[in-house]
Formats: structure tokens, sequence, C-alpha cells
């Protein structure tokens, strides 16, 4: 038996047919993606037809709503998915680095680590720097965050269940630092932090779509070089040594892969949760957890979450615009719930 397809069989030694549906759920998803790209772009304030909207799109100097659609909906959009991709990608990474189904960046507290170093940013610095460094003050308090839980987490290896709950009372502590910053902020600042942790995509722009894009396409493509190695480390670390597997290094690699991509769509979307623990439960149930399979199916899932908790949070209570975190937190809270109840009845 070579060694990928023995990768692609269960603990009974069955082959897992969700594997040859990869094809039609990858395909079925991106039409279910620009199918709802175009939906909300379509939705608003100023609700407008879709064939204006197309239009708009083709030939924007002859629409009369080439604004609305290209300044303020369609960066908005694009950030979404883009976020949302993010933080499940992220998601997969880690649950697969601890083989743990509870392990997500805001449950292990990488996304607070992030939202710390940004608030402590638009706090002390925001007013005399460019926002533009807020991504890499975003990105350092992740990386010291994950080398935190890490290294609280050490006791001769890293157990998974350490780990989580390493990462689940840092973030409790980071959080409450956030807190205490934005109350000793001004007002301005306070609220504007306030607003940003709940996790919002308002007034996002091209610069926000092609500064977060270069990180996907540099971290999803890296971390997929390693999904054989991610699949044979999921068999446990012996297995993967003798299989040839550089453990610590493909270890390392695929935790800065998750990293990056948490920090970063905490940069620009601020503190939105649960994302990176929903989407690859879901993708995991559609095409199974062969890593190289479970990322795009991931990443699309994630981008369709977060794409249409922002649309409820635009047109679901107007004229109020809703942060979408408010609406992933309302389905993300009871997950996490049903996942805590399901993992005391079966090993993961």
């Amino acid at each position: 038996m070579t060694h990928s397809a023995s990768l692609k069989q269960q603990g009974d030694g069955t082959v897992d047919a969700r594997a040859t549906r990869y094809p039609g759920v990858a395909a079925l998803l991106v039409l279910v993606l620009l199918a709802s790209m175009g939906l909300s772009l379509s939705l608003g304030s100023f609700p407008t037809p879709l064939g204006r909207v197309l239009d708009a799109l083709v030939e924007p100097r002859a629409s009369d709503i080439a604004f609305i659609v290209w300044e303020l909906r369609l960066p908005r959009i694009l950030l979404a998915v883009l976020v949302g991709a993010a933080l499940a990608v992220a998601g997969a990474i880690l649950q697969g680095i601890v083989r743990n189904p509870l392990a997500s960046p805001d449950v292990i507290g990488i996304t607070s680590g992030a939202a710390l170093a940004a608030v402590a940013f638009m706090a002390s610095f925001g007013a005399g720097l460019s926002l533009h460094w807020l991504p890499a003050s975003a990105l350092l308090g992740a990386l010291l965050s994950a080398l935190l839980v890490f290294l609280l987490a050490w006791q001769r290896g890293i157990a998974p269940s350490r780990m989580v709950l390493v990462g689940i009372g840092l973030s409790a502590a980071m959080g409450a630092m956030t807190t205490l910053l934005i109350v000793v902020s001004d007002d301005a600042a306070a609220m504007t932090a306030y607003v940003w942790l709940t996790g919002s995509l308002y007034a996002a722009q091209w610069q926000d779509v092609l500064g977060m894009l270069p990180w996907l396409l540099i971290a999803i493509p890296l971390c997929l070089t390693r999904a054989r190695h991610m699949d044979a480390m999921a068999l446990g670390d012996h297995v993967a040594l003798g299989l040839g597997v550089n453990v610590l290094r493909s270890r390392l690699l695929l935790m800065a892969c998750s990293v990056a991509l948490a920090g970063v769509a905490v940069a620009f979307a601020g503190g939105l949760s649960f994302v990176g623990l929903i989407a690859p439960h879901i993708a995991a149930r559609l095409v199974g957890r062969g890593f190289a399979r479970l990322v795009p199916i991931a990443a699309l899932v994630g981008a369709l979450i977060v794409l249409y908790a922002d649309l409820l949070g635009r047109v679901a209570f107007l004229p109020e615009d809703l942060p979408a975190g408010i609406f992933v937190s309302g389905v993300g809270a009871p997950f996490f719930v049903y996942l805590l109840h399901r993992t005391r009845h079966r090993r993961y």
C-alpha cells in the first residue's frame, strides 16, 4: 500500500468516500460564493437590481451606481471573502497541528494577542502613525501570543488538551488587558476600538483588499505544500517520523502560516470569533479530513460565513450597520458548546 493511499483510509481500514466528492463540492461552493457575492452587491440601504449591478461592473463610466458598486460594496465583499478564508484556513491548520477539534485562533489566544496589539497601537500611536502599520502590529501580537501559548503548554512535549486550556486562559487574560486599554483611552479611540473588536468590515477600502490579498496568496499555498506531512502527523508523531516527516519543521511552518493568516484577518476586520472553529468542521463533514481537500473547502465555507454575516449586518436592521462579528458569534457560541459536549464522548 502506498503512503498516499494509506492516508486516505479511516481507522477501520476503509477509504473515506467523502474524498471522491471533493471536485463536486468545491465547484458547488464556488458557484454559491459567486452567487452570494452578486446578491450582496445588489442589496444594501440602496437596493439595486442585479442587472444594473452587472452593468456597473462591466461599464462603470456609463452607470450612475458605479460608485456604490465599486467603492462601497465590492471592496467590502471581497474583504469579507478574504477574511473568512484566512480565519478558516488558520483554524484548519491549528486543529490539525494539535489534533483537537476545539482549536482555533480565537479559542487558543492567537486572535486575542493580535487584537491586544492592534488596540494598543490604536490607543497609543494611532494618532501619530499611519494605520498602514496596524497589520504589522496585529501580526506581531499574534506571533507573541502563539509563542507564549507554546511555552506555557510545553511539558516534555505539547499535549493537545493542555494547549487548549492554556490558550483559553491566556485569551481571557489578554481580553482583560484589551478592555483595560479601551477604558483608559479617550472616547473617540475607545469607540473605534470597541466596534473594531466586535468584528466589522465597515468602510472597507480597496487598499485593505490589496493589503490582505498577498498574505493569503503566500500562506495558503505554502501550507498546502505540507499537506501530506499534516496527514501523516494526524496519525501520530511516531508514525509521521517513521514515514520520514520532519515533524518539528512542518509544525513550525504550519503554525507560522496559521499565525500570519489569523493576525492579518484581525488587523483588517477586527475580532471575528468562531470562524476558524466552525468552517473546518463543516468542510470535514463535506470532504473528509485530508488536508489538501480540507483547506480549499474550509476557505470557501469561511468566506461564505463572513460574507453572509456582513450582509445581515448591512441589511437586517436598516438604517443601522451592525458589525458582522455579532452574527458570527451568535452561531459560533452554540456550536462551540456542541463541540464541548461531543468531545466528552468521542475521541478526536
